[in-house]
């Protein structure tokens, strides 16, 4: 499967995926390509803004030193992320989904906390409709995380 970005002659910007190129282009010949917003059947395919060479040299060494600056970048703001919600918000382990509950139904006090939470507090969080946010963290050198 292949993700392409598309968008409709009235400006709608969407995904579609397919099998390959041949079955995107197949299915604008067909008219079965259609705007999610409008349902248009006038899609194409936008170009992506960005694109990475990786193979031969001059370009290729240039986007390479690009990704790598881009990797860094971003790890360096995971870690600056990782450190404001350590310094700011209340470590509540894995009693998070019965705080964040207490605090939705008014039964305490709102505070900024983070915890731990399984796959099917998740799920009841989201239908009792508590707002979260998953922040990644990363291990530290002398941390044992599983």
């Amino acid at each position: 499967m292949i993700v392409f970005d598309l968008e409709c002659v009235n400006g709608h910007a969407f995904e579609g995926w397919f099998q390959d190129k041949q079955d995107l282009e197949n299915q604008q010949v067909q008219g079965i390509l259609q705007c999610p917003v409008c349902d248009t059947s006038s899609v194409v395919q936008k170009l992506h803004p960005i694109a990475i060479r990786t193979s031969g040299s001059g370009p290729g060494t240039q986007a390479r030193q690009a990704l790598q600056a881009s990797q860094e970048a971003m790890a360096e703001l995971t870690e600056r992320v990782t450190r404001f919600v350590e310094k700011n918000f209340e470590d509540v382990g894995p009693s998070f989904t019965k705080e964040a509950l207490k605090m939705h139904y008014g039964a305490s006090e709102y505070r900024s906390i983070r915890g731990t939470t399984t796959q099917e507090e998740e799920k009841i969080l989201h239908k009792e409709g508590v707002p979260v946010f998953k922040v990644p963290i990363t291990k530290k050198d002398n941390e044992d995380l599983n």
